[in-house]
């Protein structure tokens, strides 16, 4: 079967001043392309395959290339050097209340961000009353988006994008604001999609939530991919190396 994710010899530079990413025209100058003493390796040679239905979890310390990884699948980034190929779309849970325009009322919020993820106009008004009773707030529909509060932003952009049909859903711990009981509605709302049979790429520093929805994890340190095994393996090195 052919993944639905495939990485080989990915690769990202970041430059430690002048805000982090190389310019545009560094981009495309011969003599930009050489490593300077100030650029570093975010993520250097990593390789490894996505298959449908699988739960993928990605684990490592901060700044060890976890977020860049998953902005590289979800195409809001470009690599280096090797590739990224997605054959599906993606439904990205990563920073999820970006996009939203806080003048916009939460409506028309909805239909805006859910176009902008290829919904049509007929599927969003089908699933209008669905969007707004899973986030709770009915009673803000026609509310400045600017007014919400941060938890109910979350609820509102989570409920968009989990209408999403992408087969593949990228998580990297959006779920962190918010109250416990509509944390746990949205973690119901995922393993209901991966009953589904949607592909998951989950990153999290919470084991617990790593163990509920993943079979196999990836554990990156210092940019490189340390082990690509079951889930319970990858967490009882990193545990090893860096305490639980």
């Amino acid at each position: 079967m052919a993944p639905v994710i495939a990485v080989t010899g990915l690769g990202v530079r970041f430059r430690r001043n002048r805000g982090g990413r190389r310019s545009f025209k560094d981009l495309f100058s011969n003599r930009q392309r050489r490593m300077r003493p100030d650029d570093f390796w975010a993520l250097r040679q990593v390789t490894f395959d996505v298959q449908p239905g699988e739960s993928i979890g990605v684990v490592g310390r901060n700044g060890q290339g976890k977020s860049t990884l998953l902005k590289l699948v979800a195409g809001v980034m470009l690599p280096d050097e090797g590739s990224v190929r997605v054959a599906d779309g993606v439904a990205p849970l990563i920073e999820i209340t970006g996009g939203f325009v806080d003048d916009l009322t939460v409506r028309d919020n909805v239909y805006l961000t859910a176009g902008l993820h290829g919904m049509s106009r007929s599927q969003i008004d089908e699933r209008f009353g669905s969007i707004i009773d899973f986030a709770e707030i009915g009673d803000f529909v026609d509310t400045p988006y600017k007014h919400l509060s941060s938890g109910m932003k979350v609820r509102i952009a989570f409920s968009v994008i989990s209408q999403l049909e992408e087969p593949i859903i990228l998580v990297d711990e959006v779920l962190a604001v918010g109250d416990r009981g509509f944390r746990e509605k949205c973690y119901r709302r995922i393993e209901e999609l991966l009953e589904g049979g949607r592909t998951l790429f989950f990153v999290s520093h919470n084991e617990r939530d790593l163990r509920r929805f993943c079979t196999r994890g990836l554990y990156l340190d210092k940019g490189g991919l340390v082990l690509d095994g079951p889930i319970d393996d990858v967490l009882e090195l990193y545990n090893r190396d860096y305490g639980s």
